[in-house]
């Protein structure tokens, strides 16, 4: 694999760029990295045009929506902190203890959180974040099952196996073929006719257990005004994080 270096906008991007046994070139971007992967067959005259003409696409792509690309912003946390999840609102309590697991629960809106005292400063903002959605899990979830059910009842009437809520960084949610839910705490983020957007998206899948216009049918059945939650999600989910 080849690397180099580009700056846009006062961002650094590493160019990793793969020559490997494939079909056809793939470009694809991320908040660190452009990603070039081209076909080994093709003559090295083709594979230098092909390289170049992903950058351009890539370099164009980043130059036109700026605010896709920034770096990741890093959320910090520290004893006392008012956060803010979805329209409530959480006074964060930390405490350190040696020893090497932490634990944490909530009570009221009160979040209060056992650290090990042994973390480095990566480790202690993971096990925050992860003791964090844990909570709001355990605490949201009879709204959330609630609200699903009744979305159902009033759109799919299917069987739900059970629903969960986890801390799901690819997704938004998902739905398994045993008609298990599965809901990002990350969705807690958001306004209440987005959050049943991603209900009502996750049900259809009882139905169809794919994309295809039949599926698409169905969620727009239940919300005619879907593809404006959508454009929420788009421009807001990057925020939506602990």
């Amino acid at each position: 694999m080849k690397t180099e270096l580009i700056t846009l906008n006062n961002i650094d991007f590493e160019v990793k760029i793969k020559i490997e046994h494939r079909h056809s070139s793939r470009v694809s971007i991320s908040r660190k990295s452009i990603n070039i992967s081209v076909p080994r067959f093709l003559p090295r005259e083709e594979i230098l045009k092909e390289i170049e003409k992903m950058k351009s696409w890539a370099k164009e792509r980043i130059l036109k929506n700026p605010e896709n690309f920034k770096p990741e912003q890093i959320k910090s946390y520290h004893d006392n902190q008012e956060i803010q999840v979805g329209i409530e609102k959480y006074i964060l309590k930390i405490e350190y203890s040696n020893k090497s697991s932490s634990s944490a629960k909530i009570k009221d809106n009160i979040i209060y959180l056992n650290l090990s005292s042994n973390l480095t400063e990566e480790r202690k903002r993971d096990h925050i974040t992860s003791l964090i959605s844990r909570c709001l899990a355990s605490k949201k979830l009879p709204e959330v099952r609630k609200r699903i059910e009744e979305l159902n009842n009033l759109h799919f009437k299917k069987e739900i196996k059970n629903i969960f809520m986890k801390y799901n960084h690819s997704n938004w949610g998902s739905c398994s073929q045993k008609g298990n839910i599965n809901i990002s705490t990350r969705a807690l983020f958001a306004p209440q006719d987005v959050l049943d957007y991603l209900y009502v998206h996750e049900l259809a899948h009882l139905v169809e257990q794919n994309h295809s216009s039949q599926f698409w049918n169905l969620v727009q059945k239940a919300l005619p005004d879907y593809r404006e939650k959508q454009k929420w999600l788009k421009e807001n989910g990057g925020n939506c994080k602990f």
